[in-house]
């Protein structure tokens, strides 16, 4: 089967338009924050979108944005919330992809639905295999449990989620029918990789100090690579919300059906509501603002939402 030109990335980062080539698709990418200095939705999608201009086929997302009122009067904008659809996948459907016509590139997120949503696209909206849509709805909301085959592909991209090979192999394997091979072999070897640092995640897991409605880890002076999402997910066993304090950043994040929405709590302007990236200068501002916070009404978990 022929495949398009892949490019991969994130709401803060996106590719110069002109180096994609023809008709492009954009799937699980977010629009960037309305606020902010370098990264706003002003300074990053809209030259994006200035820039693609007619090219522009498709987008695809189930991001919250502010910004989505916008373009609801342009068919090529397919937008929804996380809580209407709990990943990219499900989105991407046989009608889609027949009325957006022939496409030469897909622009995708890095994470698992933004691969699964790029092999559906590419075998004409069909699922690459039966329950590969409720596979990546259980990854990316971390509500309900993925089966082998997404359980060891999530795995290999956390471990090596900047390496654009893996990314390409997961696709190419997919599409292709999942056959043994160098693809195959690829998705292994970065799932191994991914054990080993499991060892390193579950020793930070035991760092976890808990601040009222927040438990809280420092990963300062910690050797080694981690599992930023397991860590997050260890600290909602013990609190309401989890923060990883990493690199100079505050991770903050909540079961998706809990009904914390920080995009709100934070003004963030858009973004995943349970789960979103500040500095860390604002640690004492964000957990007195989570102490203070009326109780969140849990929300329906039957589609789901997490990833910025």
């Amino acid at each position: 089967m022929p495949m398009p030109q892949l490019w991969f990335a994130s709401p803060r980062v996106l590719p110069r338009a002109d180096k994609l080539q023809g008709r492009v698709v954009v799937l699980d990418i977010a629009f960037a924050a309305t606020v902010g200095t370098s990264v706003s939705f002003d300074l990053v999608t809209k030259p994006f979108l200035d820039g693609l201009g007619d090219r522009l086929a498709a987008w695809v997302d189930h991001h919250d944005h502010e910004r989505h009122v916008q373009f609801k009067g342009d068919p090529r904008f397919v937008l929804s919330t996380k809580a209407e659809h709990g990943a990219c996948p499900e989105m991407v459907t046989p009608e889609l992809v027949r009325q957006t016509g022939p496409i030469d590139c897909i622009c995708t997120h890095v994470d698992l639905d933004g691969l699964y949503a790029a092999a559906k696209w590419i075998l004409d909206g069909k699922e690459p295999y039966p329950g590969a849509d409720d596979d990546a709805r259980a990854v990316d909301t971390r509500v309900g449990t993925p089966g082998p085959i997404a359980t060891r592909i999530d795995r290999a991209l956390r471990a090596k989620f900047r390496d654009d090979q893996l990314k390409r192999a997961v696709i190419s394997y997919l599409v292709e029918g999942r056959k043994p091979g160098t693809y195959d072999d690829v998705i292994r070897d970065a799932a191994a990789e991914f054990e080993r640092r499991d060892a390193k995640t579950q020793e930070l897991a035991k760092r976890f100090t808990i601040r009222g409605r927040v438990a809280i880890v420092d990963t300062q002076g910690s050797a080694g690579a981690f599992d930023k999402t397991d860590l997050l997910l260890a600290g909602q066993a013990k609190a309401q919300v989890s923060i990883v304090r990493d690199s100079g950043m505050l991770t903050i994040a909540a079961p998706f059906d809990s009904g914390w929405d920080f995009v709100e709590l934070f003004a963030i302007g858009g973004g995943m509501p349970t789960r979103v990236t500040i500095p860390e200068t604002k640690l004492d501002e964000v957990i007195a603002k989570i102490n203070d916070a009326p109780a969140p009404v849990p929300r329906a978990s039957g589609h789901g939402g997490g990833e910025e």
